[in-house]
């Protein structure tokens, strides 16, 4: 079907239906990668659903995915932690060498939690182990994991709405250890730090985050660092083509590597609410308004940004997907615009 990427438009797989793998990660194994993520096919905005399900689908060519079904179920049960109407988010998967263990992590946003799940093959079936985990007690929000120099996963983990912090993960990466590490401190919505993504090349760590607006795209930042933990440095909005605006309306979910090209796989949650600059200025200053008297909002604004898509109200249901390459000014990692692009070029 495909043989090009064209970031922003609808994404069929090879049935003919739009992929469902939102807030989603690429995950390779033995030559083929699997895109997981959540299910937003019934989510209206209108209703109590949120996420039905982690659906998954396979390729060889990044193109054109096969869809393999549920990677974890839905649930009609609420007390299973896959209840349909919970605030499910963000899947990630790890493989643990040492216990040859999958381990999947999820976040609630209805309790700021995470549920663990692991199986014995990347493709199931996962079993519930543990429930309503939160890093060092605290209220969790968006994550990732990235590997340091000696192959160890270590989490980047937004917390309380307030901070960016980072810690080292056990053995058996279902819990955390030693001392957290804080990458951006104290900082209100809509400037803290979520969207969570990090890479590494050429020996530095890079870190990429994006505001906090809900299902509202925002300006994204880039920081580096020579070690796992940083100290990083900013090195400004990556999205260069449109620099503090919204990101190309969309919100980074990971970056991965494809021979030696680095991409970055982003939701286009809300593709009908186009944010530019002037909507995003007033977004910024509506939200800021309630935790510093220095930005001011009308209250016409005020309730203009009550009811635009922050979270619930949101139909993700018609999200889609920006994939783009990331390259490199200098030292500086670059995402530019295309409306169309390939792997050979």
């Amino acid at each position: 079907m495909y043989s090009k990427f064209y970031p922003g438009k609808e994404w069929l797989d090879e049935a003919g239906k739009r992929i469902e793998a939102h807030g989603g990660y690429i995950f390779e194994e033995n030559g083929v990668y699997y895109w997981y993520g959540e299910n937003k096919d019934r989510t209206f905005g209108n209703s109590k659903m949120w996420t039905y399900g982690i659906k998954y689908y396979s390729s060889t060519d990044l193109y054109n995915w096969k869809y393999e079904g549920y990677l974890i179920e839905p649930s009609s049960d609420k007390k299973d932690p896959m209840f349909y109407e919970r605030r499910i988010d963000r899947p990630h998967i790890l493989k643990n060498e040492k216990t040859g263990k999958y381990v999947c992590w999820i976040k609630y946003n209805d309790n700021a939690s995470y549920a663990i799940y692991t199986a014995d093959n990347f493709r199931g079936p996962y079993t519930f182990v543990k429930k309503d985990y939160q890093v060092l007690g605290k209220k969790c929000g968006d994550f990732d994991f990235a590997f340091d120099d000696d192959n160890h996963p270590y989490i980047f983990v937004e917390v309380d709405h307030l901070s960016l912090i980072s810690m080292r993960l056990t053995d058996d990466y279902m819990d955390v250890t030693g001392e957290p590490v804080y990458h951006y401190k104290d900082i209100r919505p809509p400037f803290t730090r979520e969207g969570v993504a990090c890479f590494k090349k050429d020996g530095k760590y890079y870190l990429l985050t994006s505001g906090m607006m809900g299902y509202v795209p925002n300006p994204s930042e880039i920081a580096v660092a020579d070690s796992i933990q940083g100290p990083y440095v900013s090195l400004g909005d990556p999205h260069v083509d449109e620099p503090g605006v919204s990101s190309y309306n969309s919100q980074v979910s990971c970056i991965f590597c494809y021979n030696d090209t680095i991409i970055s796989l982003a939701d286009r949650w809300v593709p009908d609410f186009v944010v530019d600059a002037a909507t995003n200025d007033k977004l910024t200053r509506a939200i800021a308004s309630n935790y510093n008297k220095a930005y001011k909002a009308s209250l016409k604004e005020k309730i203009w940004m009550m009811r635009s898509p922050l979270m619930g109200k949101a139909n993700t249901s018609r999200s889609n997907y920006v994939i783009l390459p990331i390259e490199f000014d200098n030292e500086k990692p670059v995402i530019h615009w295309k409306k169309e692009w390939s792997l050979d070029e």
